[in-house]
């Protein structure tokens, strides 16, 4: 198996909250993350995909065909919004790290072909903050 990978990037604000926690718990769990108004990232997202390649291409996947997945399925719906008002998919989830790598997963791995395997989702929060996924069994809950 081949594995290729595209990188890309976007901004987004978030506020880690808890609506089930009294005020003085999601202080005392999410500290300056919690601020009501939110606060932004510059997030860093890469996108692996593995497969054998096609003998007639040379390809796994055209990584052009993969930005512009990334970009309509991902890019599109977080890049400068804000994740816990403007982003459907994440409607009712703490868009911690952890989360949201597991949600882009859902999304992207109903893009590719059956020849094509989503091998591993790495999200940047921060330059000391990230999250891979491997696709294995994790499960986001909702709070709604």
């Amino acid at each position: 198996m081949v594995y290729v990978t595209r990188r890309t990037t976007f901004s987004a604000s978030h506020r880690l909250f808890n609506p089930n926690w009294t005020d003085e718990k999601n202080q005392e769990v999410f500290d300056k993350c919690n601020n009501p108004n939110g606060h932004g990232h510059n997030y860093v997202l890469e996108v692996t995909v593995g497969g054998i390649p096609d003998p007639e291409t040379g390809y796994v996947i055209d990584l052009k065909v993969l930005k512009n997945i990334i970009k309509e399925k991902i890019e599109k719906e977080v890049d400068h919004k804000h994740l816990n008002y403007d982003v459907d998919f994440l409607s009712g989830i703490i868009p911690t790290v952890e989360n949201i790598v597991v949600a882009f997963w859902n999304i992207l791995k109903e893009s590719l072909t059956e020849q094509q395997k989503l091998i591993k989702l790495k999200l940047w929060e921060t330059e000391s903050n990230i999250a891979e996924y491997y696709g294995e069994d994790a499960n986001i809950t909702s709070y709604k």
